[in-house]
């Protein structure tokens, strides 16, 4: 799949740290607090803080999920692939290096598939969800089964697909800049 060339209707304003006050100053510092870094789409998403808590709320709630952090960011990177998202692309090949991804298992991700068997039912199930737009055949729900997995794990992907989701379409509206190495075309 190659990255359109779309151009948000009006990009966002960006939050500067420095100027935020109240609940956004409190949101942003958590970002840096816990990144060490106030990533563009957190500056962006800011503009309304319900909706940067909300992003911080459920990132973190699936955080302590029984999905580990390398196969969240290969659903990410998967989502991402499929929405066309270039800055949660270059959010999640980078964040996906960070939690000890190669390189090839960061393209396959972005592919839907893993070398991995069962993290590749995970991430191609993922890729799924976002085709079928959550209307899975029980097929699709039965190869992760098989692969081992139980309905908590078909939640959790579910779950982190919407999150991604979210992001990618918050990023499409908002126009935001990446502020990421860009990544590599497919």
């Amino acid at each position: 799949m190659s990255m359109s060339t779309f151009s948000a209707p009006s990009a966002f304003t960006l939050v500067a740290p420095e100027t935020a006050t109240g609940q956004a100053k409190e949101l942003l510092a958590a970002v840096k607090g816990s990144l060490g870094l106030v990533p563009n789409m957190t500056r962006a998403m800011v503009r309304a803080p319900a909706v940067l808590d909300a992003y911080l709320q459920m990132s973190g709630a699936l955080a302590k999920g029984a999905l580990p952090a390398k196969t969240r960011e290969q659903i990410a990177l998967a989502v991402a692939e499929a929405n066309e998202c270039g800055y949660c692309l270059a959010a999640h090949s980078t964040i996906g290096k960070l939690v000890g991804l190669a390189p090839e298992q960061i393209l396959a991700a972005r592919k839907g598939h893993a070398a991995d068997a069962s993290t590749n039912a995970l991430i191609a199930f993922a890729k799924v969800v976002v085709e079928k737009r959550g209307r899975v055949e029980v097929g699709d729900v039965a190869a992760v089964r098989a692969a081992g997995f139980g309905d908590d794990a078909i939640a959790e992907v579910v779950a982190n697909v919407a999150l991604n989701l979210f992001t990618n379409y918050f990023n499409h509206v908002a126009g935001t800049p990446i502020d990421f190495p860009a990544a590599p075309a497919l």
